[in-house]
C-alpha cells in the first residue's frame, strides 16, 4: 500500500503542479492557454506523469476504481508517442473537467 499511496501523492502533486502554472501564468481561458508555451509544455509534462502514476496503480490493482483510467493512460500514451498530434480542443476539457474530478477520487481514496 505504501507503493499506491506515493502514486496518489504524484498525481495530487502534479494537478496542484498544473493549477499553479495555469494560475501564474494568468491562463484562465482556452484561448490564453493556447498563446502560453510554457504553460502548455509544462500541463502537459504533469498529464504524462498522471497517466504514468494511473497506470502503475492499475498494474497494482487492477479493479482500482480510478474514472476514466483507460483514457488518461491512452492520453499519456499520445503525449508521448504522439506529441505531434496533441490538440489543445483535447486538453482544455481535461484541465477544466477531468482533473479537478480525478483529485477527488485520488484525494477519497486515499482516506479509504
Amino acid at each position: 500500500m505504501e507503493r499506491l499511496d506515493g502514486y496518489y501523492a504524484d498525481i495530487l502533486r502534479a494537478i496542484d503542479l498544473i493549477e499553479a502554472f495555469m494560475a501564474q501564468g494568468n491562463v484562465s481561458s482556452f484561448e490564453a492557454y493556447t498563446r502560453h508555451a510554457l504553460v502548455k509544455s509544462a500541463v502537459e509534462r504533469q498529464l504524462g506523469i498522471i497517466g504514468e502514476a494511473v497506470n502503475k496503480i492499475r498494474k497494482l490493482d487492477p479493479s482500482h476504481p480510478i474514472p476514466e483510467a483507460d483514457r488518461i493512460v491512452q492520453f499519456r500514451n499520445r503525449l508521448i508517442h504522439s506529441y505531434d498530434t496533441i490538440d489543445d480542443t483535447f486538453v482544455w476539457p481535461i484541465l477544466q473537467k477531468h482533473l479537478p474530478a480525478l483529485k477527488n477520487a485520488i484525494q477519497q481514496a486515499r482516506k479509504s
